[in-house]
């Protein structure tokens, strides 16, 4: 039996930003406003946004982008190289001005919010606050997006799907707060679509004859928990109108990983020793950016599997004697588990380091007995310190390439507007 709510009180919105990686490249090249772009991902490797004139082409998420070049050529499709700095910037930049709206805040992915309004429902109409997030995020920073409002967060996903789905109808707002609308909902998502149903669930439920959203709510309380799990019986809680999940804080990462093709297929032992210690070093500072200690460390080789050389691919995981977020530690054990794995005669296209098993690094535990050295402690934040007054990172360790800084294949990379002064907008003044 459902439980939707009447009011607002506890009510969810959704605030998903509308090809979020698009609008961002379009806010200084609005030249492109109304074109089909698609933005890549590292290494120009595959599309991960598209503006609705390149979905329209049939350009779906995913496609490589080497395959997909004849039609960009064809249908003259902007292509922009990932520009990470200049989105994580504007997303920051939108969740400021979300929390203006309440203090019950949840950034759920870099284009996602969830906001909560309680208590409220003496002064304003949701659907209002909802038109005027949209309008103020348009006219603030020119970021579309669309508002779904619902009692619990998966439905507010639901009614987002909807906003999106129906732009001209609902000018990209919908309120989802009777259980008319909730029943008619459910019935017009399909079940793949539904907030934590993945693809390999969804293929199990549709072989079940559970086609929509609707038929996953009529299954009893017994029979979800018996053959799902106690996630899918919230789930279908929460799609009935039950508020059972909380907004939740920011979570420290429980694992981090620096993995990246190479520019070319390499043999030599030394330059995949240079790209996994600046692996490591990259892992060391995400992980005193969270302040944690990690105490498992894997390094990963592989071949190039796109072409008909010879194929190897291992990756070996060692157990560090104490937890630790140091330059020289995670490098030194990342090059014994390299010359673990590595073997003359291949050519490597990609590697990684991937740190895990984390603890708080302010909360030690003390060994008499370890050979930690805690003096690294200080040294890596006068390192940090200096980096970040110094911009590109200034002080690296003598294995790593003192010329090289990050190098991806970003062929269609685009400024860093927000950023980086020395990249805002020209102005031509010899104006004849």
């Amino acid at each position: 039996m459902s439980v939707i709510a009447n009011s607002f009180v506890g009510m969810y919105a959704l605030i998903d930003c509308n090809n979020f990686y698009v609008s961002c490249e379009r806010l200084f090249n609005p030249q492109y406003l109304s074109k089909p772009v698609v933005v890549l991902s590292n290494n120009d490797g595959c599309v991960v946004s598209r503006s609705d004139e390149a979905k329209r082409l049939g350009i779906p998420m995913g496609a490589p982008a080497y395959q997909y070049q004849p039609l960009f050529k064809k249908h003259n499709v902007k292509v922009f190289s990932s520009n990470y700095n200049l989105y994580a910037d504007m997303s920051q930049r939108v969740m400021n001005i979300l929390q203006r709206y309440t203090p019950d805040f949840e950034v759920y992915s870099i284009d996602e919010s969830f906001l909560e309004f309680k208590g409220f429902e003496h002064f304003y109409e949701l659907d209002t606050i909802g038109r005027q997030i949209k309008q103020d995020l348009k006219k603030s920073l020119g970021i579309p997006v669309c508002v779904g409002m619902a009692p619990t967060k998966a439905l507010a996903k639901v009614a987002n799907k909807i906003a999106k789905k129906f732009p001209d109808q609902l000018n990209g707002v919908y309120l989802l707060d009777t259980d008319q609308k909730r029943i008619k909902a459910l019935k017009w998502l399909s079940i793949e679509e539904v907030w934590g149903i993945g693809r390999r669930l969804a293929a199990r439920l549709r072989s079940l004859n559970i086609n929509t959203a609707y038929d996953f709510t009529q299954l009893s309380d017994n029979y979800v928990k018996k053959e799902f799990s106690i996630v899918e019986l919230r789930l279908k809680k929460e799609l009935l109108g039950e508020s059972v999940l909380r907004l939740e804080d920011i979570k420290t990462k429980q694992s981090i990983a620096t993995t990246r093709s190479f520019e070319r297929d390499e043999r030599e032992y030394e330059f995949v020793k240079e790209r996994v210690a600046t692996f490591a070093i990259s892992c060391a500072e995400k992980l005193r950016k969270q302040n944690s200690d990690a105490h498992l460390l894997s390094v990963l080789i592989q071949t190039n599997p796109q072409k008909e050389t010879m194929q190897y691919r291992r990756t070996v995981t060692l157990q560090l004697p104490y937890g630790s977020n140091s330059n020289l530690t995670l490098c030194n054990y990342a090059i014994k588990a390299l010359d673990m794995i590595f073997r003359e005669g291949y050519a490597y296209k990609r590697a990684g380091v991937i740190v895990t098993s984390f603890t708080q690094a302010s909360e030690k535990q003390l060994n008499l007995f370890d050979e930690q050295d805690y003096r690294h402690n200080n040294l890596m934040k006068a390192i940090d310190r200096l980096n970040r007054k110094m911009g590109e990172p200034k002080i690296k360790l003598g294995i790593q390439d003192l010329d090289r800084t990050w190098k991806m294949r970003q062929e269609h990379l685009s400024k860093n507007f927000t950023t980086n002064i020395n990249d805002l907008i020209q102005i031509d003044l010899n104006i004849a």
